[in-house]
Order: C-alpha cells, then sequence, then structure tokens
C-alpha cells in the first residue's frame, strides 16, 4: 500500500467514525421524540441480503431484498459472483420476488 492510499484509507476511516458518532446520536434522539421518530422512520428504506447455499466454494449467490421502512417490498435482484471478480447482477421480476417473500415471510429481525 502507498503513503497515498494509506492515507486516504485512514480519513475514510476517520470521516467514518464522525459520521457513525453522528448516526448514534440521531438514533437516541430518535428513540427520545416520537414526533423525530415518525419523521425520520418516514425516510428510511432497508435492504436484506440473503446469501443462498453454494457448492462450489468461489461461488456466492444471494437474493438482495428492497423494502419501505414498515416492511413493504418495494424491489429485488439476484447477485451472483464467481472468484474474485466476476460478478452479475440480476432485478427479479414482481412474479418471481413473490416467490421469494412467501418464503422468507417468517423472518424477523430480534
Amino acid at each position: 500500500m502507498t503513503k497515498n492510499s494509506e492515507a486516504k484509507t485512514k480519513n475514510i476511516e476517520a470521516n467514518a467514525q464522525k459520521k457513525f458518532k453522528s448516526r448514534i446520536r440521531k438514533f437516541k434522539k430518535v428513540l427520545k421524540d416520537d414526533i423525530e421518530k415518525e419523521e425520520f422512520l418516514e425516510t428510511l428504506a432497508a435492504s436484506v441480503e440473503i446469501f443462498l447455499p453454494a457448492k462450489k466454494p468461489d461461488e456466492v449467490d444471494s437474493i438482495i431484498i428492497y423494502t419501505t421502512a414498515d416492511g413493504k417490498v418495494t424491489d429485488g435482484e439476484y447477485a451472483y459472483t464467481e472468484g474474485d471478480d466476476i460478478h452479475a447482477s440480476l432485478p427479479i421480476s414482481d412474479k418471481d420476488l413473490d416467490i421469494f417473500i412467501e418464503a422468507f415471510k417468517n423472518f424477523k429481525l430480534e
């Protein structure tokens, strides 16, 4: 790693630390104020990536499901990686997305 890239990495890490602390302050504020919480939740979206079992160790595939803050699924994509640098991503049709929604309907974060 060159000195320039090391400095850049340290700068990015410092920025990440500052941003993370800012996010923690925001979440603490949201937890204390219902109006702030409601406004904040209206701006959120989420994604869940589900890694599927693979027979080959250099093969990784996953389903990525995008949702609104209240959990309504809006979109999805299939991702496939072979080795270190061969990657493909395919959109999931609404019809196929319904299959994944049904298959994973009992998944919960706790």
